[in-house]
C-alpha cells in the first residue's frame, strides 16, 4: 500500500512541475509579441474551441510544451516506466477534454482531479480561447493552482455554482511583473537553470 500511495505521490508532484513549466511556456506564447504573432496565434484561431483544437497548433508550441513541461518535469521528479505513460495519457485526455466546449461529469481526466486544489473545468480554457490575444488568463494544464498562484485564473461565463472561492476574487485587470515582453521569460529561465543543474549534479 505504501509502494502505491508514493507513486501516485509522485505522479501528482510530477504533475504540478510540468503544469508550472506548461504555464510559464503558454504565458510567455501570449505575452511576447514575436512568439503570439509566429507561433500561438494559429492555436488561438478557434474562439470557441473543439477537441480538434487542441493539435491545430504550430510545431514549436507543442515542442515547447514537450520540452518545458514533459522533459523537465521528467528530469526533476523521474517516474516509473507505467506511471510515465499514465501520466502522458491522462495528460492528453485532460488537454482533448480542455479543448472540448463541454464541462460536465463526463469529463474523465477534469472529474478525476477536482479534488485537486484549485481545479480547473473546460469551461474556464473555454474563456481563455474567446479572449484570443487579450485572453492573458487561464494559462494552466492540469490542476490549475499556478493561474491561483499568479493571479490568472477567470471562471469565464461558468455558471455561479461552479465558481470556486478563488475565481471570485479574481476580477481582472491586474497587471503583473512578468507581463512584459521579456519579463515572462524569467520564470521559464530559472527553471532551465534548475533542470540544468541538476542534470550536471
Amino acid at each position: 500500500k505504501q509502494w502505491y500511495q508514493r507513486r501516485v505521490r509522485e505522479l501528482i508532484a510530477n504533475h504540478y512541475i510540468m503544469s508550472f513549466g506548461m504555464y510559464w511556456c503558454h504565458r510567455a506564447l501570449h505575452k511576447n509579441s514575436w512568439l503570439w504573432r509566429n507561433i500561438h496565434s494559429l492555436h488561438h484561431w478557434a474562439k470557441h474551441p473543439l477537441s480538434r483544437t487542441t493539435y491545430q497548433d504550430h510545431w514549436a508550441d507543442n515542442f515547447g510544451n514537450a520540452i518545458v513541461g514533459h522533459a523537465f518535469a521528467q528530469i526533476l521528479l523521474p517516474l516509473d516506466y507505467t506511471m510515465f505513460w499514465v501520466s502522458r495519457v491522462f495528460r492528453v485526455c485532460e488537454s482533448l477534454e480542455k479543448h472540448s466546449g463541454v464541462s460536465g461529469g463526463w469529463n474523465i481526466a477534469h472529474t478525476a482531479q477536482r479534488w485537486l486544489p484549485f481545479a480547473q473545468m473546460p469551461h474556464h480554457h473555454d474563456w481563455h480561447h474567446e479572449g484570443h490575444k487579450g485572453c492573458n488568463y487561464t494559462f494552466t494544464s492540469i490542476g490549475g493552482i499556478w493561474d491561483c498562484v499568479f493571479g490568472t485564473r477567470r471562471c469565464g461565463r461558468a455558471p455561479e455554482r461552479t465558481q470556486t472561492t478563488q475565481d471570485l476574487k479574481s476580477s481582472g485587470g491586474e497587471v503583473s511583473f512578468f507581463d512584459g515582453e521579456y519579463t515572462c521569460f524569467i520564470p521559464l529561465t530559472l527553471l532551465t537553470c534548475v533542470v540544468v543543474s541538476k542534470l550536471s549534479y
